[in-house]
């Protein structure tokens, strides 16, 4: 069986392999929010950043990209997946059903939110903006994360009005810097 992973923020722009396909897809009673403190990629236990996680809402959807790894590399892929997401178990591991743009399912694997996490968190756009520009991790500044995401989010034609608010926000309070 082919795998497929389900990337809505940094795998959009850095899947970590080179998939063998891709689709523009959305995932139904989901969104993108940065509601996961980063302690270690996008900042610090002192000072966490944050980064984007799918959160379950009744209704939502989450325009994405569905990957399909080359089958010789799937398990290499799934490990590499495993080590780089599951690093502190704020998220959980699942596969959920999305739709790609011909109406096709795909069965995906994909990295959700656990809510009972302590770094899960819901901060209104201010502080969200705050914490971005402030915050550096392991893979650099938390800035980095959100500009990068935007950007291939915008190469997509996936609107998102939070992350469009964020970035205007996070460049005008790092002029300030």
């Amino acid at each position: 069986m082919a795998l497929w992973v389900f990337g809505y923020g940094s795998l959009l722009w850095d899947p970590g392999f080179e998939p063998v396909e891709t689709r523009k897809a959305v995932l139904k009673d989901y969104h993108r929010s940065f509601c996961m403190l980063s302690i270690h990629y996008r900042g610090t236990e002192e000072k966490p950043g944050l980064v984007l996680a799918l959160d379950q809402a009744d209704g939502g959807q989450c325009t994405g990209v569905a990957f399909r790894a080359a089958d010789e590399d799937a398990d290499a892929v799934l490990a590499m997946l495993r080590e780089r997401e599951l690093i502190s178990y704020a998220y959980y591991e699942d596969v959920v059903t999305v739709t790609d743009e011909g109406g096709h399912d795909i069965e995906c694997v994909t990295y959700i939110i656990n809510r009972d996490n302590e770094q899960y968190c819901h901060h209104d756009l201010e502080t969200q903006a705050q914490l971005i520009t402030r915050s550096t991790g392991t893979r650099g500044p938390n800035r980095d994360y959100l500009y990068n995401t935007k950007a291939r989010l915008d190469a997509l034609n996936i609107r998102d009005e939070d992350m469009t608010w964020l970035t205007n926000r996070v460049r005008e309070l790092s002029q300030n810097d």
